[in-house]
């Protein structure tokens, strides 16, 4: 890979847009409590792993295949 080309690469890849999380007193009291007991100790990058994970199953979860499509039956209906 050049270096134009890497360099490219590596400013796509710098984390330059922000997103604000408002917590309630018992949220940040479990998430706290959560950091603690697992050593979490870098939070953002906790945080931001746990929510791209829930976004890319949801992703993959709603994925249509060729057995999920509607009118499809998954198992063929016999009629004598």
């Amino acid at each position: 890979m050049n270096k134009k080309r890497k360099k490219l690469k590596d400013e796509n890849l710098k984390r330059k847009n922000k997103r604000a999380i408002n917590f309630n007193n018992h949220e940040l009291v479990v998430l706290d409590k959560y950091c603690n007991k697992y050593k979490v100790n870098n939070r953002s990058q906790f945080m931001r792993e746990i929510i791209m994970t829930a976004i890319l199953k949801k992703f993959s979860d709603d994925y249509p295949t060729l057995w999920d499509q509607p009118g499809i039956p998954l198992q063929p209906t016999l009629r004598f």
